[in-house]
C-alpha cells in the first residue's frame, strides 16, 4: 500500500468537524484510506453500492442511534444524495449532546457541484478533502525512472502498481470503458457511450490547450452548449480539469478562455493508446502530457485557498502556471520536459505584466539552481515540497 500523505489532514478535519467529504474519481483510493483511518476508531463502513448496505441506512436515524458511539462511513454518497437532510438533524442532536466532531466520513466519485445537496443542508457542519491520484511525493520521491513510471502510468494505485506496462495498460482501458458504460450513465445524462469516448479522446489529443469549443462541436456534429454540457460532466466526474485564465489586467488584451487537462496522465496515453514510455516520447502530445502531469502533482499538495491561474496573450505572452497564494504572494511557474531548461521570451514578457513574487521553472531533473531574469530552477518534487514548507509557515 502506497502511504497516502492526505490521510493526515482527514484525521485532523474529523477532529474538528461533525462531517467529513472526501471526493476523487474512483479506483483512486478513498475506500482504502477510509480502511486505514477505520483501524485507528471505533467505525462502521457502508456500501450505497450494495443493496444489503443500503437497507441498513432505509432509516438512517435508528441507525445511527444503534451505532453513535462509531464513525460512520458512507461510501459512494453520490448515490443517495437524499440521506443529507437527516444527517443534518442528527448532527445538530449530537451537538446539542456535546459531539461535535468526528461523526461521519462521507466518499464520493463526484465533485462538491454534483454533491450540491451536501452543501445545502451541511453548510457549517461539513468539511471538504480531495484524494488525488498518487503523486510525485508519495510514490517517485526523486527517482527519475519512478516518475517516468509516474507520469507513463498515472496515479490510480492499481494501474501504477501493475506487474507491468501491458498490464497497466490493460487496467486503464478497462477503467475508461466502465465509466463509459456503467458509472457515468449512473451519476450524468444519458449521453452514448462511443460520442463520449470521442469527446474525451478528442480532450487527450488536445492536452493542456486552450478550449476551443466551436472545433470540437465540429468534430462531434453537436452544438457548443452539448459541448458545455458534456465538459462540465467530466470535470464533475473530477476526470478533468478547467485551468482558468488570469484576467486581472483589464488593459490587456488577453486569452480568456480555459486550458483543459484530462487530469491523470495514463488515462491520457491510454485514450491515445500509448502503451510505453518510448511511444510517449515520440508521440506530438508529449509535451501537454508532461505539462499537465506536472500541475496535477502541484495541485495535489496546494491548501483550497491558493488559486490555480494560467496566463497568454495573443502576442505570444504565457506562463503555464500562476498559483495565488494571497494578494501579495503570486508564482509564475514555467513548465519544461528538457533536462536543460531554456526559458521562452513569452514568459519573460508574460512575468512583467504579472508581476509575480517568485518565478519557477520546472524541468526533468534534480537539481535545483538559479537562473538569468530571477528565475529558480527546480524539480516537480522540490517545487512541491517548497509549496508544503511556505504554507506550513
Amino acid at each position: 500500500m502506497i502511504q497516502r500523505e492526505l490521510i493526515q489532514n482527514i484525521e485532523y478535519l474529523l477532529s474538528v468537524t461533525p462531517s467529513v467529504a472526501l471526493l476523487g474519481p474512483r479506483q483512486v483510493g478513498k475506500t482504502t484510506l477510509a480502511h486505514a483511518i477505520a483501524e485507528n476508531r471505533s467505525a462502521i463502513y457502508l456500501d450505497l453500492e450494495d443493496p444489503l448496505d443500503i437497507r441498513k441506512i432505509q432509516d438512517i436515524m435508528s441507525f445511527h442511534e444503534t451505532n453513535r458511539d462509531k464513525l460512520i462511513i458512507l461510501d459512494e454518497v453520490q448515490r443517495m444524495p437524499e440521506i443529507f437532510a437527516p444527517v443534518r438533524s442528527i448532527i445538530d442532536k449530537e451537538r446539542r449532546k456535546g459531539n461535535k466532531h468526528g461523526l461521519f466520513l462521507f466518499l464520493g466519485s463526484a465533485s462538491v457541484n454534483l454533491l450540491q445537496q451536501s452543501g445545502e443542508s451541511l453548510a457549517g457542519r461539513i468539511a471538504y478533502a480531495e484524494l488525488f491520484p498518487v503523486n510525485a511525493q508519495e510514490f517517485a520521491g526523486s527517482n527519475l525512472k519512478k516518475i517516468n513510471m509516474l507520469w507513463l502510468r498515472g496515479g490510480f494505485p492499481e494501474s501504477l502498481l501493475a506487474k507491468n506496462d501491458a498490464d497497466s495498460f490493460t487496467w486503464r482501458r478497462n477503467f475508461i470503458r466502465t465509466y463509459l458504460e456503467r458509472d457515468i450513465p449512473q451519476l450524468g445524462p444519458r449521453i452514448p457511450a462511443t460520442t463520449l469516448q470521442r469527446f474525451w479522446m478528442m480532450l487527450a489529443h488536445h492536452q493542456g490547450s486552450v478550449m476551443n469549443a466551436a472545433h470540437l462541436a465540429r468534430n462531434l456534429d453537436v452544438s457548443g452548449t452539448t459541448i458545455a454540457r458534456y465538459l462540465d460532466l467530466m470535470c464533475d466526474l473530477l476526470l478533468v480539469h478547467r485551468l482558468q485564465p488570469w484576467t486581472f489586467n483589464a488593459g490587456k488584451r488577453l486569452v480568456r478562455s480555459p486550458k483543459i487537462f484530462v487530469r491523470d496522465s495514463g488515462l491520457v496515453h491510454t485514450l491515445l493508446n500509448i502503451k510505453d514510455i518510448n511511444e510517449l516520447l515520440g508521440h506530438p502530445v508529449v509535451g501537454g502530457s508532461w505539462e499537465g502531469f506536472v500541475i496535477e502533482n502541484i495541485l495535489s499538495v496546494l491548501p483550497i485557498e491558493v488559486q490555480p491561474f494560467y496566463y497568454g496573450t495573443p502576442g505570444g505572452a504565457e506562463i503555464d502556471l500562476i498559483l495565488e497564494f494571497s494578494p501579495k504572494e503570486k508564482w509564475a511557474i514555467e513548465i519544461k520536459r528538457s533536462a536543460a531548461p531554456v526559458v521562452s521570451k513569452g514568459f519573460h514578457h508574460a512575468c512583467e505584466e504579472v508581476k509575480p513574487t517568485q518565478k519557477f521553472i520546472v524541468y526533468n531533473g534534480t537539481d535545483r539552481f538559479n537562473m538569468p531574469g530571477g528565475i529558480t530552477a527546480t524539480s516537480l518534487l522540490d517545487l512541491m515540497e517548497t509549496i508544503q514548507l511556505l504554507i506550513r509557515f
